[in-house]
């Protein structure tokens, strides 16, 4: 197998035109040229230093090799770019370092670089010196792939982890797994279920583990509670020849007020507003960034592309976009700034984001930019040029709000509520959706998804697999946290691994079983994902059934003249003997899946597994089959076309 080698970008002085890019925000791989970089110049190996601090009237580099003196390696402006830089001899990798900052009035901070791309573990807080470019990479075949994918018609089944939660080593004090050691558990474990993709809640350094990642100090640093850099890329290799990809949480909407980091960093508000209506987020207790300030932009950017550059990512899931897309965004009246239109929009995050998507897309076509944003604002997953946001998915949280409040009723009163399940059609091809079911929705005295479902024990476990089966059924691509997938009853935790002991137990066995073959099925057969964006891929057979509980549906690939599918539900414990079922096509049609099935801890209600039409009229279409439905069950049949 071939391999490659990071390729090393000289770390020459920064240029005039260098400081123009990045002044004037599109300096889109900055971080080659601040931050600090094993340099040799003259004779002297050592590294160079960069940090931009307008506003400073000193910056010094500090670290162990100059006892933190602040007077023995100061830092020279460059121009009238806000940047300093310095060359240090003799200081190589690993070599920890601050910037030691005097403000205008004379105060001094001490400060993690910003740019630094490897930090001490927490609680300590200084950066480190390391080489990015000295990784073997062997996913080659991976990458070259993906620039020819076509994300909308392929299978997407995320499996969304916490690093620090997923699994521990109790025999060790309950310690972390390392990026190598989740390499070895984590990969074989999704091959094994049947997902596409990891989505990794945010792995940039953070402080406050029980911030799950959402208070980012160390941008450009993979989090040191699991390994060094290479370490990392190792795992992301790995899932590469794994054919595994990797999304990355990622945290552009605020950062936390820790002295360390970037808030107030030159004594100034630099990267933030300086009016708290419009830099700060008091519910969080953190800071917003300045968007419309065009270095705190092109930090952004290149960020983002700094992980795909290289980490070699494949996908970023941008984090609370209404936050940044509205400027009262959990602000009472008088406590937000309107826009120069007099509006609530923020228009610089505005810019940004589609900025940042047009950068991304540019460089990596292939590769996936997912939004959480929760309101209906119009073209997030639309193109910049025809004026949306730019991003290629968007989670769909109304459908995620709607169908939980659905599978938590009385299932005697969900009839009342039938719509919670049938209105996220309606919109269903506005965006490109993806549907989650995510971290957010197993914490804070919300239950765990299995805890979530309604009735005793075997109705929880039933329900849920019903619940499962439609989610695989509607249109968009898939997400779940982990932990739903073998049916953990606690709430998640940051702070201890997941209950896999529960696995001893036939009944969270069984589970897991389920989402294995459902995952599989779902990779296996196009009809359930090569058409989700367009309305011809969908098709309800009946959307009324409100009095039984039951819904039915046609799932269709992007090749029309392939066998469609049929998705028929049953969202109440009570069998329906003889229900009759239009279909859009005579012939025979074969249960592929069946979510009551003994294996997966069901009733086995059914036993026939081919149907065959009968030519009498029924829900508006010519053709119909019988079917007996098991309680609380999700069926999929597939149509044989001659």
């Amino acid at each position: 197998m071939s391999t490659t080698k990071q390729k090393r970008v000289p770390p020459e002085k920064l240029t005039e035109l260098d400081c123009h890019l990045f002044n004037e925000g599109n300096h889109h791989r900055i971080y080659q040229k601040l931050g600090a970089h094993l340099s040799t110049e003259g004779r002297k190996q050592g590294t160079r230093f960069a940090v931009w601090a307008p506003n400073a009237k000193a910056v010094s580099v500090v670290g162990e090799f100059n006892q933190w003196d602040g007077n023995s390696n100061p830092m020279q402006p460059v121009g009238n770019s806000g940047i300093w830089e310095v060359f240090i001899p003799k200081v190589g990798e690993g070599i920890l370092y601050k910037y030691e900052i005097k403000t205008p009035e004379d105060h001094i901070y001490l400060k993690a670089d910003p740019y630094g791309f490897f930090a001490e573990e927490r609680p300590n807080t200084a950066s480190k010196v390391t080489d990015l470019h000295s990784y073997q990479w062997h996913d080659q075949e991976w990458i070259k792939q993906r620039e020819s994918n076509n994300v909308y018609h392929e299978p997407m089944n995320i499996y969304e982890v916490h690093l620090g939660s997923w699994k521990r080593v109790p025999e060790e004090k309950d310690r972390y797994l390392t990026y190598r050691e989740m390499a070895d558990e984590l990969i074989p474990y999704v091959q094994q279920m049947g997902y596409t993709h990891i989505e990794l809640l945010p792995i940039a350094e953070h402080p406050f583990d029980g911030s799950w990642g959402y208070q980012v100090i160390g941008y450009f640093a993979p989090t040191s509670r699991f390994g060094t850099p290479q370490d990392f890329m190792y795992l992301i290799d790995q899932c590469h020849q794994a054919n595994i990809g990797v999304i990355l949480d990622w945290v552009g909407g605020h950062f936390p007020k820790d002295e360390h980091g970037l808030s107030y960093f030159d004594g100034t508000f630099l990267y933030e507003h300086a009016d708290p209506r419009q830099g700060e987020h008091k519910e969080w207790g953190t800071k917003v960034f300045n968007f419309e300030r065009n270095e705190v932009s092109n930090f952004l950017i290149a960020n983002v592309l700094f992980w795909f550059d290289c980490y070699h990512i494949d996908g970023i899931r941008v984090d609370a976009v209404a936050s940044m897309l509205y400027l009262d965004y959990n602000r009472k009246e008088g406590e937000w700034i309107p826009n120069e239109y007099g509006g609530r929009e923020n228009i610089g995050a505005i810019r940004f984001l589609q900025k940042m998507n047009t950068a991304l897309f540019e460089y990596y076509p292939g590769v996936l930019s997912i939004a959480e944003e929760s309101t209906a604002w119009p073209g997030v997953t639309r193109p910049v040029y025809a004026g949306g946001l730019g991003f290629n998915f968007k989670w769909n949280m109304g459908w995620m709000n709607d169908s939980l409040r659905y599978v938590e009723l009385d299932s005697v009163f969900r009839k009342y509520d039938h719509h919670l399940m049938t209105f996220s059609i309606m919109y269903a091809f506005s965006e490109n959706f993806v549907l989650p079911l995510s971290h957010d929705e197993v914490v804070h005295g919300k239950h765990s998804l299995l805890g979530k479902m309604f009735g005793d024990e075997w109705q929880k476990r039933a329900t849920l697999r019903a619940y499962l089966t439609f989610k695989m059924g509607h249109p968009g691509k898939k997400l779940l946290f982990m932990g739903g997938e073998f049916g953990q009853w606690r709430e998640w935790s940051e702070a201890c691994s997941l209950d896999w002991h529960l696995l001893e137990q036939a009944s969270h066995l069984q589970l897991q079983q389920f989402v294995q073959t459902l995952n599989h099925l779902y990779r296996q057969t196009p009809a359930l994902y090569s058409n989700d964006f367009d309305p011809s891929g969908f098709e309800w057979i009946d959307l009324h059934d409100q009095e039984h509980s039951v819904f039915s549906f046609v799932r269709r690939s992007q090749q029309q003249d392939a066998s469609p599918l049929v998705c028929i539900f049953n969202f109440t414990p009570v069998p329906q003997r003889q229900y009759q079922v239009g279909v859009p096509h005579p012939g025979k049609y074969t249960l592929l899946f069946d979510s009551d099935a003994l294996e997966f801890g069901g009733s086995q209600f059914i036993q026939q597994k081919e149907y065959s039409s009968i030519s009498f009229a029924w829900q508006g279409r010519n053709d119909h089959i019988v079917i007996d439905l098991p309680p609380l069950c999700g069926l999929i049949l597939q149509n044989e076309l001659s």
